[in-house]
């Protein structure tokens, strides 16, 4: 399984941007896809998830500004991210996971975009 991500850049604050991010190879469909990101210095951390049944979750900071959506057809994810602030410079990487059996999970991950709000 491959992901590939894309529309990450250099943008002013109070800008937007839209990154993609499509998997191809060998699974049907992905149980949760979603966002993560990673500032210099700062762990990783959950941007935005969305389930297969419709199901959002959203880093507080993120709420309201940024909107996640997939096409389960094409196993595309995208943020759409609204009224950036420096704060959300980081490397975002997609995630797309499947849930086996006993609690077990395969999670896949894109090579990671950067994003840099910047006047």
């Amino acid at each position: 399984v491959q992901l590939q991500a894309f529309g990450g850049g250099l943008v002013q604050p109070g800008g937007s941007l839209r990154l993609s991010c499509a998997a191809s190879g060998g699974i049907f469909s992905f149980d949760v896809m979603g966002w993560y990101r990673q500032a210099p210095g700062k762990q990783r951390e959950l941007v935005a998830t969305l389930n297969i049944g419709g199901t959002f979750d959203y880093l507080d900071s993120v709420k309201g500004r940024f909107t996640i959506s997939r096409d389960n057809a094409k196993n595309t994810v995208y943020l759409q991210m609204n009224s950036l602030k420096h704060e959300d410079t980081a490397v975002y990487y997609c995630n797309a996971r499947v849930y086996k059996s006993w609690g077990l999970r395969d999670d896949y991950w894109g090579q990671g975009t950067l994003v840099t709000v910047s006047s």
